[in-house]
């Protein structure tokens, strides 16, 4: 029981230091081939409401409102680290000026599911590189479990109307950090502060090496996609597809909430 506990008291998640450590991620070249493919596979549209959960400093939140041109109806992002919510504040500004309401950041922890939101409030769901990290841990026999992780994805698919796309990335079982930081070399020929770049990959790295330690675990989830396409199945969705993308690293899924017989006859 003394290792769960101090794997508790070390979630590193929620504090600044390991959230600004990944706001940089979004200059290296593996990531944004990831939100390139993330996104085309959201095909945000005009007068949608969005989630983006595990948010940090609102990348994905920022490519749905651009790539809808501003016309999506909402975009709410959800994350446990506060220090977000100032990025999302600049946000808004510089996309805008935008209502806190069409544009909004909610500190939540996702391990606690997401009761702060009615069933069917959104259209559609993204996230990026986050769902793996709901974590659970069985205190009669100190084993983490993936309790956590299965009632996000059931929640998720709660909070879509029918019809919903979730569309998110995680890492496939033992992701390479090297071969992500090899791939992101390149990047220091067209960042404006080099030095900058590389301390911010170094950063990453050392987080990452945090990462896989608690996966391997089982605090952590880096899962076989079939063990995904499962879960979200046994969550309620349907017409699940998967891509390798993030310099081979990650996978990016898209499922869909199905609609209700009855409501598909009526169309």
């Amino acid at each position: 029981m003394r290792s769960g506990h101090l794997s508790i008291i070390q979630n590193l998640w929620a504090t600044e230091p390991c959230a600004k450590a990944f706001w940089s991620q979004q200059e290296l070249p593996p990531y944004r081939r990831l939100l390139a493919d993330t996104i085309a596979w959201a095909d945000p549209k005009a007068g949608e409401r969005w989630l983006d959960l595990g948010c940090g400093r609102g990348v994905l939140a920022q490519s749905i409102w651009e790539k809808s041109e501003g016309r999506v109806a909402q975009v709410i992002g959800v994350d446990c680290a506060a220090v977000n919510a100032d990025h999302f504040q600049r946000l808004r500004g510089r996309l805008g000026p935008v209502s806190l309401d069409r544009l909004r950041f909610v500190r939540h922890n996702f391990n606690e599911g997401l009761n702060l939101f009615a069933d069917g409030t959104f259209h559609h769901a993204v996230s990026g590189l986050s769902i793996s990290y709901a974590d659970s841990l069985d205190t009669a026999s100190g084993a983490w479990t993936t309790a956590a992780y299965d009632r996000l994805l059931a929640e998720v698919a709660r909070v879509l109307a029918p019809g919903g796309r979730f569309v998110f990335s995680v890492n496939v079982p033992e992701p390479s950090w090297a071969k992500v930081g090899f791939r992101s070399l390149t990047g220091i020929f067209r960042c404006r502060r080099p030095l900058r770049y590389l301390v911010d990959s170094w950063r990453m790295l050392r987080y990452g090496r945090w990462l896989k330690q608690e996966a391997r675990r089982g605090r952590f989830h880096f899962l076989p996609w079939q063990t995904v396409t499962a879960k979200l199945q046994a969550a309620g969705f349907a017409e699940i597809e998967h891509r390798l993308s993030y310099a081979g690293q990650a996978y990016v899924f898209r499922a869909r909430k199905p609609v209700p017989t009855e409501a598909a006859d009526a169309w």
